[in-house]
């Protein structure tokens, strides 16, 4: 396989929207871990409770967690390959 020097590379123009779409989907993962960790704090009994197919609460919160990440990974992928691409028509139609 050959490697080969990708060039140089500029300032990123979307850089101040990927930055606070990161900071926003953070905050909104911490948010839902935090829920997380205050009933296991609060009421650390609620999470032996079945709640769906024999999973316990604390496993079924756990996969939503693995899964909730998954989805904001793709999501802040999505929007900025969007931004990306409008910010490249727009320097191009210029």
């Amino acid at each position: 396989m050959l490697h080969h020097y990708a060039g140089p590379s500029g300032p990123d123009p979307a850089f101040a929207y990927k930055k606070r779409l990161g900071a926003l989907l953070f905050l909104v993962y911490a948010a839902v871990y935090a829920g997380f960790v205050l009933v296991n704090l609060i009421s650390p009994r609620v999470m032996a409770l079945v709640v769906f197919a024999g999973l316990d609460l604390a496993v079924v919160y756990g996969f939503g967690l693995i899964l909730l990440a998954l989805l904001l990974a793709l999501v802040y992928s999505a929007l900025c390959s969007r931004r990306e691409s409008e910010l490249a028509d727009k320097e191009g139609g210029e």
